[in-house]
């Protein structure tokens, strides 16, 4: 984890991917997981108003979800209420509702955002409390540990976050002693890898956390923390995030790079069986949208190793190689 330069967390699980190919055991086997299938939540992207949001709500409920995660992000607090307080009239007690707040990283790349304090996370903590809501993602930013600790103390819902914290299983340890939430949402592809968030994964565990990865990437990074999802404990208890806003968001979008997108039924995603992280590339939409930024065989490594480091450090390389 303590290194200079680009992080190149997203390639970690490839690795993964071949020793489960060499072993002929699915991720979830390596982890010491459970195949099968696994409750899933449709997490919306866009934010709504509250005559959209208990439509999407009540079409998510009719497809057989048993959770939805709504967005909220306006300035106008009554406006964000609206938004919650139309699905939970809708659906109150009929669907387990989530809140995400988008205030761990602060999007304002399009316009400005607001930004929330302890005060307006706490206001909004008692309002979701009266709406029936279970979570609250991401209500503060994601580095203020000590404003975090205090709302997850205070708040009657429970309080989730960790989707973009990058800085591993350290990072998350430190939030952990803190107490900075009830459950945390680490993604492999952002914080440190498969093998950073299976030690997130147990040090929830050890701690009475509860623990389900953010998987709103693309159908590989939701392969990859679906795999870590079905090694975990909070799989009897909790749901998976499933992104989903259709027309504009849905599985064969999200999974274009997929042969195979991952498609829910009645709720329910299966866990691929397949050794590695089971999933196929589809080659034609990767050379069709992708762009090669590096190459390299095993012969230009050699040269490469020759040039850069010298032959001993070369003869060293090559022994590792014949491994």
């Amino acid at each position: 984890m303590s290194y200079l330069g680009w992080r190149n967390y997203w390639i970690e699980p490839a690795f993964w991917d071949i020793l489960g190919k060499e072993k002929g055991k699915s991720l979830w086997e390596l982890l010491g997981g459970r195949g099968g299938e696994v409750k899933v939540y449709a997490s919306f992207g866009e934010v709504m108003g509250p005559e959209e949001a208990a439509e999407k709500a009540f079409s998510a409920f009719e497809e057989g979800f048993e959770g939805i995660k709504l967005r909220v992000h306006d300035f106008d607090e009554d406006i964000d209420k609206g938004q919650v307080k139309g699905v939970s009239q809708a659906l109150k007690g009929e669907i387990r509702i989530g809140v995400d707040a988008n205030q761990g990283w602060r999007v304002t790349v399009i316009k400005d955002a607001p930004l929330w304090d302890l005060e307006r996370a706490k206001r909004f903590s008692d309002f979701c409390y009266e709406m029936g809501v279970e979570w609250i993602e991401e209500p503060l930013p994601m580095d203020d540990y000590d404003a975090q600790s205090q709302l997850k103390r205070y708040s009657k819902v429970k309080i989730a976050g960790g989707d973009l914290n990058s800085g591993g299983y350290p990072e998350f340890k430190i939030m952990m002693e803190k107490d900075c939430y009830h459950i945390y949402q680490p993604d492999a592809t952002f914080c440190g890898g498969i093998s950073q968030c299976f030690k997130i994964m147990k040090e929830c565990e050890e701690r009475g956390n509860f623990f389900t990865p953010h998987t709103w990437t693309n159908g590989i990074g939701f392969a990859i923390n679906l795999h870590l999802f079905a090694a975990s404990k909070s799989r009897n208890s909790l749901l998976l995030e499933y992104p989903y806003h259709p027309p504009s968001w849905t599985p064969d979008v999200r999974d274009a790079i997929l042969e195979s997108p991952f498609i829910h039924k009645n709720g329910k995603v299966k866990i691929p069986e397949k050794p590695g992280i089971g999933i196929e590339i589809n080659w034609k939409t990767l050379k069709k949208y992708g762009k090669r930024f590096f190459k390299m065989t095993k012969r230009s490594l050699i040269f490469y190793s020759l040039r850069e480091r010298g032959l001993k450090e070369t003869i060293e390389l090559g022994r590792i190689m014949k491994r």
